[in-house]
């Protein structure tokens, strides 16, 4: 069977359609499946669902030239504050404070809408010649073989390539047809995601309220809005998603305080299960795994996508270089290399997520006193603080030559 295109790659979300591009830019043709329809993909209607993209996130999105649609309606992120909090009665007097005049690259990161980022993304793929995009149709069958990868779609057509990528998130079907099975474990608590107006304005800061139940995270949007990541346990997520409106706002307005004077919710309310699940390997011969296919972890420091990007530039790195040496693509030995790129940091990563949500999410009074004055610690100390803002940055680490701002 003649390829279809060089790179197949399952999913439509946010990281399948920014590796096709990062691909496509390099000279390989590629073919992006997804199962939702092409539509969903314009609706331009607020609401409410943003992403924290990292600065060296903001540069890969620059290099696969989108960020120039998106920028307009980004909101760069000056500042950020951590805290211990508690319902009621507000913070905590020792917290963390990060404030981006303190490195030279410029703001720490921006908060982008949803609906900007996608269609950006989309408006990309359907204007490069070298993408061809399936939508409404589902991967039921792959198949490897030591030439290619094939997969078979609902209505009876098969696609065949060198690479069979899998960005289909977190019940990966990629992954589980080629056997690969995940690690992890479920955390009990529940995401409720909204936006709100607010009657004073953020000037770009990012709040992190750690509370008993789960955190709170307040991610300013263009405006006088601000994007609400609020974890509680499940059952209690459950109770409080099922409210009327105005009781849902009564239960999250002690929780909030009032430093930003009146809130009133705004567009759709989202709830996401919040769990740990990481694919014990990232790839196989012909297949490789991006995003939440390979790692999903608890959104306590906001660096899903991050993450998700960084597999995106580390792979079409690879995979470049690889095609310009002339070796075979799907070769096992070349997909290892992605795999050792990102196996160290995406684990280290998930044990971060994991220590700081289970070693905040309680109210003991010791670790609740410990964990205080390790924040009033970072912050007084300049040079310490500065390393962890060049982090949340996405600025540490062997970055892929696009998250550098760089071409390939």
């Amino acid at each position: 069977m003649k390829n279809t295109s060089d790179i197949l790659i399952v999913g439509g979300g946010l990281n399948g359609p920014a590796l096709a591009l990062a691909l496509a830019q390099t000279g390989h043709s590629v073919t992006l499946v997804d199962a939702q329809p092409l539509a969903s993909f314009e609706d331009a209607d607020f609401d409410g669902r943003g992403y924290a993209l990292a600065l060296a996130s903001q540069r890969l999105l620059a290099q696969i030239g989108i960020w120039d649609q998106v920028a307009e309606h980004a909101q760069p992120m000056l500042e950020i504050k951590a805290s211990d909090g508690t319902a009621g009665e507000g913070p905590s007097p020792f917290f963390l404070h990060f404030d981006h005049r303190e490195i030279e690259e410029g703001p720490m990161g921006y908060m982008a809408e949803d609906r900007y980022l996608r269609r950006a993304l989309l408006q990309a793929v359907v204007a490069e010649p070298k993408i061809t995009m399936i939508n409404e149709r589902r991967v039921i069958d792959q198949e490897i073989d030591q030439t290619g990868a094939s997969i078979t779609l609902d209505d009876g057509s098969e696609l065949r390539g060198k690479l069979l990528v899998g960005s289909d998130g977190r019940q990966s079907g990629t992954a589980k047809r080629a056997g690969i099975a995940r690690s992890g474990w479920d955390y009990g608590q529940t995401a409720l995601v909204c936006a709100i107006d607010h009657e004073k304005p953020h000037h770009g800061i990012a709040h992190q309220f750690f509370m008993a139940p789960g955190p709170l995270a307040i991610l300013p949007l263009p405006g006088n809005h601000s994007s609400i990541v609020w974890s509680e346990k499940t059952e209690t997520a459950q109770a409080i998603h099922a409210l009327e409106d105005a009781d849902y706002m009564a239960v999250l307005r002690p929780r909030f305080g009032d430093f930003l004077g009146e809130i009133s919710l705004v567009g759709k309310r989202f709830t996401y299960p919040l769990n740990l699940t990481i694919a014990n390997s990232f790839v196989a011969d012909r297949l490789a795994l991006v995003g939440d296919a390979a790692h999903g972890m608890h959104p306590i420091a906001g660096q899903g996508l991050n993450a998700g990007l960084r597999d995106v530039g580390a792979l079409a790195e690879v995979i470049t270089e690889a095609t310009r040496r002339g070796e075979d693509i799907g070769s096992l030995l070349v997909l290892e290399r992605y795999q050792q790129w990102r196996r160290f940091d995406t684990a280290a990563l998930a044990a971060t997520t994991d220590m700081v949500n289970r070693l905040f999410s309680n109210n003991n009074p010791l670790l609740r006193l410990g964990r205080d004055l390790g924040m009033g610690l970072v912050s007084s100390l300049p040079g310490l603080r500065r390393g962890f803002m060049r982090e949340a940055a996405g600025l540490t680490g062997d970055l892929p030559r696009l998250l550098q701002g760089k071409s390939i």
